[in-house]
């Protein structure tokens, strides 16, 4: 396919040269001309957004505040329109007027950005949600399918609301959390002894300040929502830490049931089963965790994590 890339930082960069390096007619485009000098190394690049208009597919890699903007400068464009914006109900918000838009989000990454930090090889076996709605051209996802499928990621069917939901939980709420631990360890003694769980725990916090804010502007319902469920069970951990001296296999009991859930992940994939071209399948497959590896004819070729026994 003939695929434009507009914005090449950690995401659109390694985007374009996973594409590249699959065989796909690749052309970048980013706003700064030492970003378009640094990748024009490595495929075609454009100055000037018009010439993204004649490509099949247009890849959005560019942060939910901008959005809006982008999709304004695509107006004229007629083919197929993705994202990877993180907060799903946002962007469809913005490409509405688009008639043909199919939300998407690879959940890859690294606390470092731009293009220098960009590798094709990020997307290798890492999911690439793409959204499937009740007014989603199935033709349109399918072959969005197929793309993210080339470059070897695992993509994952989902509603926008679902998306969101979940991406508060696994990814959102992280880096609060994660910028809440440094902040509850800013004293020179802590530092010092912190280790490995420490840097863990905390990677995300290093992440731009820019990538955090616009998560917490695109989903802060959804946010909110999380940060409740998580008071909760850190009240509950407070409860138990409380009254450890009365009951001490109650803080056990509870850490136990996320050390077990932990040890069972990320899910192991099971065997590969053959997915009718459906909404309804696909969306079930999702659903149930499983994602799609490829896409023939008349099915495609999916896998649903495997039960895996408690450890």
């Amino acid at each position: 396919m003939r695929v434009a890339v507009t914005g090449l930082g950690l995401i659109g960069g390694s985007a374009a040269l996973a594409l590249a390096d699959a065989g796909h007619d690749v052309l970048g485009h980013d706003p700064d001309p030492a970003v378009r000098a640094a990748a024009a190394a490595h495929f075609p690049v454009a100055a000037d957004p018009a010439a993204l208009l004649d490509a099949d597919v247009a890849v959005v890699a560019a942060p939910v505040r901008h959005l809006a903007s982008v999709a304004a400068a695509l107006k004229d464009y007629r083919g197929l329109v993705t994202d990877t914006a993180s907060v799903k109900a946002d962007a469809a918000r913005a490409f509405a007027a688009q008639s043909r838009f199919v939300g998407g989000h690879p959940m890859a990454g690294k606390e470092t950005a731009g293009f220098a930090s960009a590798e094709a090889g990020l997307f290798r076996d890492r999911v690439w949600v793409l959204c499937l709605e009740a007014d989603t051209d199935l033709d349109d996802w399918l072959l969005l399918a197929r793309l993210w499928a080339s470059i070897g990621a695992r993509v994952v069917p989902a509603r926008a609301d679902d998306h969101d939901a979940a991406a508060a939980r696994i990814s959102h709420l992280e880096h609060l959390v994660a910028a809440a631990l440094v902040l509850t360890a800013d004293d020179p003694l802590s530092r010092t002894l912190a280790a490995g769980s420490f840097r863990d725990g905390t990677r995300v916090a290093a992440s731009p300040t820019a990538l955090f804010a616009g998560m917490v502007e695109g989903n802060h319902a959804m946010l909110l929502d999380a940060l409740d469920e998580l008071g909760e069970e850190l009240g509950t951990a407070h409860q138990y830490v409380a009254e450890y001296r009365q009951d001490p296999d109650r803080i056990a009991a509870w850490f136990d049931r996320a050390r077990a859930r932990r040890a069972a992940w990320p899910p192991e994939p099971g065997e590969a089963e053959r997915v009718p071209l459906t909404r309804e399948a696909l969306l079930d497959l999702g659903a149930a965790g499983g994602w799609v590896e490829g896409v023939e004819s008349e099915v495609a070729i999916g896998r649903r994590p495997r039960v895996q026994s408690t450890p």
